[in-house]
């Protein structure tokens, strides 16, 4: 017995000899071709061609070179995914792959200190510092690294520096705007709430006899909520409302630096987030502002970025957080983030399957073009099988986009949500009191969103899977999708009968 352990306690020390050994002969034999980093220029024409010749764009599918050009353009940040699986619960030797990938990097880079950015709790994801391109093309060798991306590279602010269209900057979905809503957009309802225009094509008011959203709650993942606008605070819970709650939470770090710490707070610093919000739940009540679909639901808020374009360290670190968040959150069933990126970022990746795993219902929007992404297809996560990607149409149609939605073959669904006016759906302001309109893919899919809890709200005791089916059942095109807009739009009231 004594021999055998002795055996394989040797055996273990000269594979772990071998294994370092290995280690410092690649890190002699690693020949750079190419020395010099691509410019931030060079790096977004390359990506703008690939999405406009393949579809789409991939870190793992670039070169050693070009990824580490990102990278240095990019605050020297890079975020590696490692393991068999995104869950680290489900990888029992996660901490020892984790200090392999760190002796490697310390051993290229030649030096110990501030290599660890971060460490995520729940998922087998790291950022690190790094600085040379050997130590980039070191890692992409090792086996248990599922992908290594630059983690802090701007892709769309670099766009309006340098890309062709830089003279109109795309648009970062914020506006403070209070706007008087047409009478002709809304049917006011008891007890004196304005129900919008969208919610009589989606035949929303009749299924309220159905299904209010009671008992369920429901994950917004955006800019944060207004803590100006009663309505989404301390009146959240009255009139026809009563008898449910609120959270606001806060994980973004707002500074330019990936290595600043401290969360900003849960309040909305852009007007998105409070929108998104009023369309899920705003309350029913007598104050003659907008209702939103989900009346009665509960609301998880999370401020996770400062606009709806996820471009930087910290916007994409708090998109992560709020996924894997909610995802441990047992009360929430329903996720809705209508923010996303032109290519995919694994962090948020992993956070998108890691909240999937655990049972939740995620949509996101399918997109809305700005001025140098109309090229763009369905956009990240919406694209992803674990995700609901949703897109907005006309109205009286469910396959003629709004003039600024995306569409493609990874839709799901649609909502109606731009009249012949122009107009758009009606939601609370930023401000108490005052009301404003909001558009594209962003309201489709927190409408959206509204509508499966109204149907959860119906079968509490239905899974993930039987919710979406209903809500297929319900929709113009089932049992065929379309091609480019999916199930089309959802007949609410049959979908809660």
């Amino acid at each position: 017995m004594k021999k055998n352990v002795f055996y394989l306690l040797l055996l273990f020390f000269v594979f772990t000899a071998c294994s370092r050994e290995d280690l410092q002969n690649n890190s002699e034999n690693i020949e750079v071709a190419q020395k010099d980093p691509l410019t931030a220029k060079q790096i977004n024409e390359k990506i703008n061609e690939t999405i406009k010749t393949k579809g789409r764009f991939s870190w793992n599918e670039s070169s050693d070179h070009f990824v580490w050009s990102a990278v240095f353009q990019g605050n020297k940040i890079a975020s590696i995914g490692f393991g068999s699986s995104f869950d680290r619960s489900l990888t029992p030797d996660n901490k020892a792959i984790e200090a392999e990938i760190l002796k490697v990097i310390e051993q290229y880079e030649g030096k110990t200190e501030r290599t660890l950015l971060s460490s995520d709790q729940y998922l087998n994801q790291i950022d690190v510092t790094i600085e040379k391109q050997e130590t980039v093309i070191a890692l992409r060798k090792m086996k248990n690294i599922r992908y290594l991306e630059p983690a802090d590279y701007r892709y769309f602010e670099n766009e309006q520096k340098y890309g062709a269209t830089s003279k109109s900057s795309g648009s970062s979905g914020c506006g403070f705007e209070s706007t008087a809503l047409s009478t002709s957009d809304y049917t006011t309802v008891t007890p004196n709430a304005k129900a919008p225009w969208s919610f009589t094509k989606h035949n929303i008011i009749n299924a309220w006899s159905y299904s209010t959203g009671a008992g369920v709650t429901i994950g917004v993942i955006d800019s944060g909520v207004s803590p100006e606008q009663t309505l989404l605070g301390s009146s959240f819970n009255n009139g026809l409302s009563s008898g449910r709650t609120i959270s606001k939470n806060g994980v973004y770090v707002d500074s330019i630096w990936p290595w600043s710490t401290g969360y900003d707070g849960s309040a909305d610093q852009c007007g998105h987030g409070t929108s998104m919000a009023s369309a899920v739940a705003s309350p029913r009540n007598n104050q003659g502002q907008p209702v939103g679909v989900a009346y009665n639901a509960n609301l998880v808020t999370y401020r996770a970025a400062s606009n709806v374009v996820l471009d930087g360290y910290h916007e994409q670190n708090g998109v992560k957080i709020a996924f894997t968040e909610l995802g441990n959150n047992t009360s929430v069933k329903i996720i809705s983030m209508s923010m996303g990126h032109i290519f995919s970022v694994g962090k948020i990746e992993d956070g998108v399957k890691y909240a999937y795993s655990k049972g939740k219902l995620i949509f996101c929007a399918g997109g809305t073009s700005t001025s140098f992404t109309n090229f763009v297809g369905v956009i990240f996560p919406a694209w992803m099988p674990e995700t609901q990607a949703i897109t907005g149409v006309k109205e009286n149609t469910s396959n003629q986009r709004c003039d600024v939605c995306h569409s493609g073959a990874e839709i799901d669904f649609t909502y109606q949500m731009e009249r012949a006016s122009g107009n758009s759906i009606p939601v609370l302001s930023y401000y108490n009191g005052q009301t404003d309109y909001v558009g594209g893919s962003s309201v489709a899919t927190a409408s959206t969103a509204g509508i499966a809890a109204l149907v959860w709200a119906k079968n509490p005791s239905w899974t993930r899977d039987q919710v979406l089916n209903k809500m297929r059942q319900s929709a113009t095109y089932y049992p065929t999708p379309n091609s480019d807009y999916g199930y089309g739009n959802i007949n609410v009231l049959q979908a809660v009968q």
